[in-house]
């Protein structure tokens, strides 16, 4: 992926790199990388001779003719396929097309001699080339980005040259990036300073792990101590470099804590309206969660039989099905169980969680237990380098702006709308609410009901990005309730503070202790805090009556 920031290799830099390779093909290397006798004499001698003859013919890529590149892509796939037979009398190549001359493409009446077969040492060398004249003959991108991967462990075995006429055939910024870095790393060992100067020059400009990695190497080279030039542009270039990757990481960091804070809250806000602005404990919240999830499912499912080409919209399109679905649920739980339970809150707690049971294993019965196979769109596929090892992933880019999203209805509908207001009042002094003719009972029910709902919309951000299956949500109702617990029964704004503190904690915490230990200590932080401060972050401005 490109870097965006400082990720295009700048045109000055292509310029004088092109200017510099194009000067450093030998001579030598031409004449034999044309020479088809010489080449198919090599690779029948077998052992050092059929190496010698294939980097010959590396050697001289950049400048051989694209006849011949076509020529050596058949002897190589014939190399691979043991078609290609050596015996005194010549060397033949055998395809489905026939059996022809291995040097003068003539055909022949049989195939005579024994078959080429390489070993270990041979064999690397001919995927070199084989890599090499596939970025230079092949027009599929897949088959390009195959090459790209495999050069990419061994840059050096193919001349800055090469790389740089690849990148003109190239028609992807994607891939061009890529092989010019490529050539770049190529460079770094090339003979001439003033080629190796610019190669240092072009790296700085891809700033990651990897490039300061080989900057740092660069350390080692007897140029480093005896060239001045060499040894202050390797000091900035990795100066410069370790810069931008200490950036890079520092902002992974706080994107994967936002990005986890983002589901934490979006499966925490339900759960604050319901127990925080409600007073139930509501156990079955993290089932409403997978609710929500299966719900996607099905829309996509459903999309898929009847409209194929919106399947890949199923996400959003679900959005309003999986709302409807979820809080339609929670009014019938809130109807038939939680009304009669309010002022019990033991009972409260043990009539969800048989309800949770009960969704959990009515789910095991309709979908089975496996993991759904949930289609990930394309706009949340993928990512972009930003800057450094910093890659913006669009499923994580996607958890954060539907959390935002979320945070705003829900803050529009509790501040803005009778509902939201009724909500409170009957939060926090229940009798005087209903003395003053707010209809209490109705006020609980919708209220359980859009958080049942709101559960549903976690469901629906997670479904991309986890493994949606019966259990799926009783991984989060204890985050959940530590979330809503420590911002502060009630309050969203301290849901929120909350859900982005431990997301952050987390994330920090995760890569030094592992990720059970990382929960744990969170845990223990927080009822280190609860101790300290029993009411939250943000208090009830009242308490329910």
């Amino acid at each position: 992926m490109v870097n965006s920031s400082r990720g295009r290799l700048g045109m000055f830099h292509l310029i004088v790199l092109w200017f510099l390779l194009g000067l450093g093909a030998p001579v030598a290397a031409q004449v034999v990388a044309n020479d088809r006798a010489g080449i198919v004499a090599g690779l029948c001698g077998g052992g050092s001779a059929m190496v010698g003859a294939v980097d010959a013919v590396i050697e001289g890529l950049a400048e051989t003719p694209a006849t011949e590149l076509e020529w050596l892509a058949g002897v190589v796939t014939a190399l691979h396929t043991r078609s290609l037979r050596c015996s005194d009398a010549g060397a033949t190549l055998t395809s489905d097309a026939g059996t022809v001359d291995a040097v003068t493409g003539e055909p022949v009446a049989a195939a005579t001699g024994r078959p080429l077969i390489l070993n270990l040492r041979s064999r690397g060398s001919v995927e070199n080339l084989s890599a090499a004249l596939t970025l230079l003959t092949d027009p599929a991108a897949s088959a390009r980005a195959e090459a790209i991967s495999l050069l990419s462990r061994r840059p050096s075995v193919i001349p800055p040259t090469v790389y740089a006429r690849a990148a003109e055939r190239v028609d992807t910024d994607e891939q061009r990036a890529a092989i010019m870095e490529l050539a770049q790393v190529s460079a770094l060992t090339a003979e001439d300073m003033d080629e190796r100067l610019a190669a240092i020059a072009g790296i700085v400009e891809h700033p990651n792990r990897r490039s300061l990695l080989l900057l740092e190497g660069l350390r080692e080279d007897p140029a480093y101590a005896s060239d001045e030039r060499f040894r202050v542009a390797v000091d900035a270039a990795v100066a410069d470099t370790a810069r931008w990757v200490k950036i890079g990481n520092t902002l992974s960091t706080l994107y994967n804590g936002l990005s986890y804070a983002s589901i934490l809250f979006i499966a925490a806000v339900g759960l604050a309206i319901i127990f925080g602005l409600m007073g139930v404990i509501n156990l079955a919240q993290g089932e409403f969660i997978m609710l929500g999830a299966y719900s996607a499912f099905v829309v996509q499912e459903t999309l898929r039989s009847l409209a194929p080409g919106l399947v890949d919209w199923y996400l959003l399109i679900a959005i309003p099905f999986v709302f409807l679905i979820t809080a339609a649920l929670g009014v019938l739980v809130e109807i038939a169980i939680v009304r009669h339970l309010y002022r019990r809150p033991l009972m409260t707690l043990l009539a969800t969680w048989a309800v949770s049971l009960f969704l959990i294993n009515l789910v095991r019965v309709t979908f089975g237990t496996q993991n759904l196979q949930i289609l990930t769109p394309s706009y949340v596929s993928g990512g972009f380098t930003l800057v450094g090892d910093f890659i913006v992933t669009y499923n994580r880019l996607f958890a954060i702006v539907f959390a935002g999203a979320v945070l705003a209805i829900t803050a529009l509908v509790l501040k803005g709308t009778a509902l939201g207001l009724n909500i409170r009042t009957v939060s926090q002094n229940r009798d005087m609410a209903g003395c003053i003719g707010i209809p209490t009972r109705r006020v609980d029910m919708l209220a359980f009901g859009f958080g049942s709902g709101l559960a549903g919309l976690a469901g629906l951000a997670l479904a991309p990005i986890y493994n949606v299956n019966p259990l799926m949500g009783t991984n989060f109702i204890i985050e959940s309730f530590m979330v809503v617990v420590l911002g502060g029964v009630g309050t969203l704004m301290g849901t929120v503070i909350a859900a982005l503190g431990i997301g952050q904690i987390n994330v920090l915490i995760e890569p030094i202790y592992g990720a059970v230990a990382a929960k744990v200590i969170v845990l223990l932080l927080i009822i280190a805090f609860i101790q300290w401060r029993p009411e939250g972050l943000f208090p009830a401005p009242g308490r329910r009556k």
